[in-house]
This record gives structure tokens, sequence and C-alpha cells, in this order.
């Protein structure tokens, strides 16, 4: 447990700009992953001030941050995946985000993927889900990219597992979403996020501001980052 937080700190560089957590996933993963039953979750903070600008919708500048930090991401988690191999710990690191092809295939009847960040971070006790579908940190609220790695060697959480949402009778999120995605409703680890939350009208509105907005073939907004109170006023 030491040697792997030594090895992870090493590539947190600046420590500040990361949070990070361990997560038991012990009969939370599909069988395709057996033996890697213990997780690490990085979360990487967005510049608060591009996010701020994000309240109407995205721009080219946050388009460009946001996949900086997915690059970032993968280049770390590859790095310290060469450290754990190296201590013959073995990893497996999975990639920060699907691209749109992804989404349109692999993934398109339920739009999910084989791992997701969310519940590994959850897991790992740095945050909950928020009412859009966004994971909300403690520290950052959703002002971030999540990033997550499986490994075989137990390790042990340091904070316990979020199961329920914290965000009460804020709604700031919800009343902003162009997509009319959210209906409100809390999460917790019982409730199926469709019950909450339609991925699809969602996934509607990004494309739709993908191609008029930044003139691409992508889908983001960030609409429902930049309303969320928790993390607004984080220093970069």
């Amino acid at each position: 447990m030491e040697k792997i937080e030594e090895i992870i700190l090493k590539h947190l560089n600046p420590v500040e700009n990361y949070i990070y957590g361990f997560a038991d996933l012990n009969g939370l993963l599909d069988k395709k992953f057996e033996g890697f039953n213990w997780g690490i979750s990085i979360a990487r903070k967005l510049d608060t001030s591009i996010v701020d600008t994000i309240i109407n919708g995205p721009t080219k500048e946050y388009y460009s941050h946001y996949r900086q930090i997915n690059v970032e991401l993968e280049l770390l988690t590859n790095a310290i995946k060469c450290d754990l191999e190296k201590s013959n710990i073995e990893s497996l690191d999975i990639e920060p985000t699907v691209t749109t092809s992804d989404l349109d295939s692999k993934y398109s009847l339920m739009l999910r993927t084989d791992v997701s960040h969310k519940m590994v971070a959850t897991r790992a006790g740095l945050g909950w889900i928020g009412k859009t579908d966004l994971f909300i940190s403690k520290k950052a609220g959703p002002r971030l990219r999540l990033v997550s790695m499986l490994i075989k060697t137990p390790v042990f959480p340091r904070s316990k597992p979020i199961d329920k949402s914290r965000c009460g009778t804020c709604n700031l999120c919800v009343e902003i979403c162009p997509a009319k995605a959210a209906n409100g409703l809390l999460w917790d680890i019982n409730v199926k996020r469709e019950d909450f939350f339609d991925p699809w009208k969602c996934r509607k509105q990004c494309s739709e501001f993908g191609r008029i907005k930044l003139g691409l073939d992508v889908r983001i907004c960030g609409m429902c980052i930049a309303a969320c109170p928790i993390g607004r006023d984080l220093l970069n």
C-alpha cells in the first residue's frame, strides 16, 4: 500500500491539482476483470476560470482544455502503470474518456462503459453522483476529470464509500440543463441512472452544441458543471 501510494504521488505534479483515493471493488466488476478487485481513482481539477465561461454553453477554449486534461490523465496512468510493473504490481489503466465513435458503436445501447470512473471514485469516498449524473467531489465539486486504475494488490480505502447524494435541495444543475435531462431526484447506490437522469437527452444536446457552437462532430456541454456551487471558488 505504501509503495503504491509513493508511486502515485511521484507522478502527481503539482499534487494540489489532483485528488486520489483507493477503492474496494470486490463483486462490482465484470468477470473479464477477474482478480483486479481493487481500484485507484484519480481526479485532475479543471481550470475554474475556464469552467466559469461555459455557463451559457461550451466554448472552444473549454473543449481544448477538456481534451488536454484527458491526454494528461492518460499519460499519467501510463507512467504509474510502468512504475507499478517495476514493483511487480499488476495493473490496468482505464482511459479517462471514450471517443464519439465508441459511443456510437460499442456503448451505443446503454451509453455505459466497462468500468465506471464515477463508481470507482464513489467507492473511494471521493464524492457522489449529482442530479445531472456528474461526479461531485467533496473538494472540487464537478470541476474535474476522472481516471481509474485497477490492481490485483489489495489497497485500503482512506475514506468510507459514499452511497448517497449530498446535493440536498439544490437544483441549480437541473434548472440550467438545456436538455431537461434531469428530474431532480437524488442519487444513491440503489437508484438507477435512468430514474433521475436521461443520458439520451443529454447526448442529443451535447451533439447540437458541438455542431453549432464548435463546428465539430463532438459531444460536449458543461453548463451544469459551471452551475454547481461546490468548487466554484476553487483556486487554480
